[in-house]
């Protein structure tokens, strides 16, 4: 059995293993929230997608307790015996067909980890399936489907999550609670952004089954394990691609670059602290600078979005071209800004600046800042949801403001214009 791989895209569970201590105001601050109990019932769960995230999703999932993984599923062959190996269940079933993984009756829920092509399918498919369903961003490739997908959610009732993983934090659920109090004073300004250092032995997206994987896998023998016309399923019919397979985040059928993968990650966690919804404009450009190999999608994004009603602009300046220092999220206040110590899913802390803007005496009663207790990681949380109720932190309306707000990006940059969000319609207009 493989061990235990980190989760927060590459290290999932690195978030929620760090308990500091809060100290002086200036310094770094963090909460505390607690765990919701686990009722007996073992839960049966199929994991659809077991390539490079799904493989650390299926490692996560196994270490809940009174969790089972009966089934998985994947159309490259040593993906799906990868998913064997690490379910540490001597009687998991084995799918190449996702369908069959659906109606198995050992499955109580599932983790989608395909790419993003298959994603509004599944989800639909799971839904109506009864099937509780954890999904890994971005939610979807169109505006269409995000709607597909949400109304199939609603009518089904099932709990949902989608794999935002920075919610799982604990400074994020305290800075959320001290920013509702208006500790900053009125929010003009958030800057977030991803910068990466690509070398052109290297360059990102370009891995073979894990970020760090870089060896090329005989493609003869690949196409051999492969069910190349179930992997491309809703995508356009060509014949076998090995880019497409193994980089499928470079081009346009599969995914949606910048938009659905990194700004995704960003915005999501800003909504997390702030709750204002989907953007009111949304301006983009984007170029592939360097890294000019096959890739359709950019490798250089820059958006700025507006909420009017509000006075915010919220902005994201990504490159996979440079060596600068990464662009933690900032939450900027006309009395203060909060600047956490890394980008979104990393997180561990913040800091109030300037240090003599004293945010303690606003905390609410019940915070200890000599403890701090981690919270259920995203995992733990979806599980907790369909153990005892509720919604999970990143839910069915949450994921249609994660789609909409990316996606605004995406066809602002394709479209070449400043677009906006239509309210009443839902529409990007």
């Amino acid at each position: 059995m493989s061990k235990q791989s980190p989760l927060s895209r590459r290290q999932f569970l690195r978030n929620s293993a760090y308990a500091g201590a809060g100290v002086a105001a200036g310094q770094w601050l963090a909460p505390a929230v607690l765990s919701a109990p686990s009722p007996s019932k073992v839960l049966g769960i199929g994991c659809i997608g077991l390539g490079t995230r799904g493989g650390d999703l299926i490692n996560a999932v196994v270490h809940i307790p009174d969790v089972k993984v009966t089934a998985v599923c994947d159309v490259y062959a040593p993906h799906r015996q990868k998913g064997v190996q690490r379910s540490q269940n001597p009687d998991v079933k084995a799918y190449v067909d996702y369908r069959e993984l659906l109606a198995d009756p050992n499955v109580d829920a599932v983790i989608i980890a395909t790419p993003d092509h298959w994603h509004c399918q599944m989800v639909v498919d799971a839904a109506k399936a009864g099937k509780h369903i954890y999904c890994e961003k971005g939610f979807c490739r169109t505006l269409d489907e995000a709607k597909r997908m949400r109304e199939a959610l609603k009518r089904s009732g099932v709990v949902f999550q989608l794999s935002h993983q920075a919610r799982q934090s604990t400074c994020a659920f305290q800075a959320r609670e001290l920013l509702a109090q208006g500790i900053l004073g009125p929010i003009s300004l958030v800057r977030t952004g991803r910068f990466k250092a690509s070398d052109p032995e290297h360059p990102n997206w370009r891995w073979y089954g894990y970020y760090d994987q870089w060896e090329r896998p005989d493609p003869a023998k690949v196409i051999k394990e492969l069910n190349w016309e179930l992997w491309l399923g809703p995508a356009p019919k060509i014949p076998w691609n090995e880019r497409h397979f193994w980089h499928w985040r470079c081009y346009w059928a599969y995914g949606t670059g910048y938009a659905g993968d990194l700004l995704s990650h960003e915005m999501d966690f800003v909504q997390y602290l702030l709750e204002h919804g989907i953007p009111d404009t949304c301006i983009c450009t984007g170029m592939i600078s360097l890294l000019r190999d096959d890739r359709e999608v950019p490798d250089t994004w820059s958006t700025i979005y507006e909420f009017e009603r509000l006075g915010r602009t919220v902005t994201f300046i990504g490159s996979m071209n440079t060596g600068q220092a990464k662009q933690p999220v900032e939450i900027c206040g006309r009395e203060a800004t909060l600047r956490f110590d890394d980008i979104a899913h990393n997180v561990t802390r913040f800091q109030i600046i300037p240090e003599e803007h004293d945010a303690r005496t606003d905390l609410p009663k019940g915070y200890d800042w000599k403890k701090t207790p981690k919270q259920p990681n995203h995992m733990e949380d979806w599980i907790n949801c369909i153990r005892n109720g509720g919604a999970p932190k990143c839910s069915t309306d949450e994921a249609f403001v994660e789609a909409a707000t990316s996606l605004m990006s995406l066809i602002s940059y394709q479209q070449g214009r400043k677009v906006r969000w239509d309210p009443v319609r839902e529409e990007i207009v």
